[in-house]
């Protein structure tokens, strides 16, 4: 039986997990059943075990099939030191587990062409899906740290990436394009960085394993600027873990809220077992919990990323997907979405955004 990890976290994190329990009562319905686990993770485990995530939640993290994860953080836990925030559970789980290829789809669903800040025209039927490397660049490179005083303080992040850790991610990026329309769009900096001519390199190598899937290569600025010109021109983008934050955020501006992008976190298991964090793209939003108004949509999508990825149903995928684009284009909408039945818009956002992207 496959084992499902809900780690809640903080703010809206239990709103948005609780409508995934639901779920697991409806894919029983279906005939596939799970051994539910729940932990803590985020400021929740700084609280109650004094670290944003134990080492008995790594542990279960490592036996599960999927971990469906809501959100973590907040104001309450801000001044605590880098090293001690909430966002580290997640950064921990990620590295420890080997989640190293970032699964984050971005569409304008039908019915929701308003939402966009584009003109329909150019957003409609846009459909696309960022493959960002996770474990690596500069988010984890070393060595970094602050050093000096005041006037000649100085900072350091290092960006590296070796072969081993671009290639895997791009054949990942590569089986999924088979999956789909078939084009690749990889994304770096060749022209000014080093990591970027190497990227570049590998990904053309690996190519080669994949003929039947076209391979384009784009600078990171200038897919910024594509991405708002021409959306629909994208399939699949492969990018490292920087530029894939921030790009695939800026498709969530397309889609027109961060609130409807689930996203996927996989590692390469034993005998073929593909395990996988799934989460919603949007944070914590800790003035609106308990409020009712979180938005679901996107930790319902995230589950069903996990029925396709790890959990080995991707017809009951298919069908949650169905049922809520069906659900989105009549009407079904919270208020940041224009829709009137979950509250008024988070206050420190425009009305068709969502708060706090996640890490």
């Amino acid at each position: 039986m496959p084992i499902l990890l809900l780690l809640d976290g903080d703010g809206i994190g239990p709103e948005v997990n609780a409508q995934v329990r639901r779920l697991i009562g409806w894919a029983a319905g279906h005939g596939l059943t799970f051994e539910s686990q729940h932990a803590r993770i985020g400021g929740a485990a700084i609280d109650a075990e004094g670290a944003p995530v134990s080492d008995a939640t790594v542990a279960l993290a490592a036996k599960a099939d999927a971990i469906l994860f809501g959100a973590v953080g907040g104001p309450k836990w801000e001044k605590l030191p880098r090293a001690q925030r909430p966002e580290q559970g997640l950064l921990r789980l990620r590295r420890e587990l080997g989640l190293f290829a970032n699964l984050r789809p971005a569409r304008v669903w039908p019915g929701l062409e308003d939402v966009s800040p584009l003109r329909p025209e150019r957003a409609g039927d846009t459909d696309l899906i960022f493959v960002r490397e996770l474990t690596g660049g500069v988010y984890f490179g070393e060595p970094r740290g602050q050093s000096g005083t005041a006037p000649e303080r100085r900072a350091l992040d290092t960006q590296a990436y070796s072969e081993a850790e671009i290639a895997r991610v791009a054949h990942a990026g590569f089986r999924l394009a088979r999956g789909r329309r078939r084009h690749l769009t990889s994304v770096e900096k060749a022209n000014v960085m080093e990591t970027g001519q190497l990227w570049r390199a590998v990904v053309t190598e690996v190519a080669a394993s994949y003929p039947d899937v076209t391979l384009a290569h784009m600078f990171a600025d200038n897919c910024a600027f594509q991405l708002v010109r021409a959306p629909t021109q994208f399939d699949v983008i492969l990018t490292d873990n920087l530029f894939g934050d921030l790009l695939s955020d800026l498709a969530g501006g397309v889609a027109g809220s961060l609130g409807l992008l689930p996203s996927a976190a996989l590692g390469e298991g034993p005998e073929g077992r593909t395990p996988g964090l799934y989460e919603p793209v949007h944070g914590s939003a800790p003035d609106i919990a308990g409020t009712g108004r979180a938005n679901p949509v996107a930790a319902i999508l995230s589950f069903a990323m996990a029925l396709r990825h790890s959990l080995g149903a991707p017809a009951l995928a298919d069908a949650l997907e169905a049922a809520t684009g069906r659900a989105l284009a009549a009407g079904a909408r919270a208020r940041p979405l224009g829709g009137r039945g979950m509250g008024q818009p988070h206050r420190q956002c425009h009305p068709i955004w969502w708060p706090s992207p996640s890490y």
